[in-house]
């Protein structure tokens, strides 16, 4: 017996009732440089390249009302009561950041990059 404990990746599960319901978010990027910020709508499950910046942000998933249980990451309900999106981003090919983004917590778990900054601003129903 080694005593090696496997950390439990968390498993993000998005619930029928929310399936297809959202299109798409939009994320804010602000260059930390020139205080500009830009918004951005993403596709859920697509890449957007941020313009003259090197990086690029893939939209993993959407959860309108996050919420954890044990390792799991679901949606409570369909209603946008605590909107996450679950992102990558990417710079010159190399991941450099997978995580969450909270709309009503922008400071949680936030992403630091020396030049940009990255908010969950809105979120877009399917039609």
């Amino acid at each position: 017996m080694s005593g090696h404990v496997t950390k439990k990746e968390a498993v993000v599960v998005v619930p029928d009732s929310v399936k297809g319901k959202w299109k798409a978010v939009k994320i804010a990027v602000t260059n930390k440089e020139t205080n500009k910020e830009t918004v951005y709508p993403v596709a859920i499950g697509a890449t957007f390249a941020i313009p003259n910046s090197g990086l690029s942000v893939k939209v993993e998933n959407f959860l309108p009302h996050f919420m954890m249980e044990g390792t799991t990451l679901t949606s409570q309900s369909n209603e946008p009561k605590n909107p996450a999106a679950q992102i990558r981003i990417m710079e010159g090919g190399k991941e450099i950041f997978k995580g969450w983004l909270f709309s009503l917590y922008p400071t949680t778990h936030a992403f630091q990059h020396p030049q940009y900054g990255f908010a969950l601003v809105d979120f877009l129903p399917a039609s």
